[in-house]
């Protein structure tokens, strides 16, 4: 049997594109001397279909953001535990989740205009559909830490989608599982909410 399933695979490049933009919170990873190194860090997708970030200068990967650097980065949208007891038909315990890889190169932008410009369009995104905060340009907060972000483009050469949504189950089956992962994604996040804070 060929892995990944095809009916798992999701070649749909604008579905992809949804996923990144509704779970912009990326792993980014990139190896140095066969050691991994990793960070968690927004990332924007822009109408020129490149994605761009920002790091901390003392993370120790934003050293490694040098022209065409080879990088993957993994988003990862909603995801839940699947129990038999949802489907109208046996079946067993299972798995099911959105994610997307990408493999890509990446390079620094040395450009503070750029950079600052790139923070502003980055909080409108993110702060969008009400903008109830607007990052001005001439913000005193912002300006004091130009100088610790480095700003980093990233060009995607291969995409990967893994939708894994009970897609070989019966009709009525895949409905149950697409409302459970509502369900238990809703819950898990105030369960998770309750017992830490």
């Amino acid at each position: 049997m060929k892995y990944p399933l095809k009916y798992h695979q999701d070649n749909d490049i604008n579905h992809m594109i949804e996923v990144i933009k509704t779970y912009p919170l990326a792993t980014l990873i990139s190896v140095k001397d066969n050691q991994p190194l990793i960070t968690h860090l927004p990332l924007i997708y822009n109408d020129a279909g490149k994605l761009i970030g920002h790091i901390d200068k003392f993370n120790p990967q934003a050293e490694f953001l040098k022209e065409d650097r080879d990088v993957t980065i993994i988003f990862s949208g909603p995801q839940c535990y699947i129990s038999p007891n949802i489907y109208t038909t046996k079946q067993l315990p299972t798995w099911n989740y959105i994610i997307v890889h990408l493999k890509a190169t990446v390079k620094a932008i040395e450009n503070k205009e750029a950079l600052k410009k790139s923070l502003i369009d980055m909080t409108a995104f993110l702060e969008a559909p009400e903008h109830k905060f607007i990052l001005e340009p001439d913000n005193r907060s912002m300006k004091g830490y130009l100088d610790y972000i480095k700003m980093f483009e990233i060009t995607i050469t291969d995409w990967e989608g893994k939708f894994k949504l009970s897609q070989d189950k019966k009709p009525r089956d895949i409905e149950n599982a697409r409302a459970e992962l509502i369900r238990a994604n809703q819950k898990s996040i105030e369960y998770f909410l309750e017992k830490v804070f």
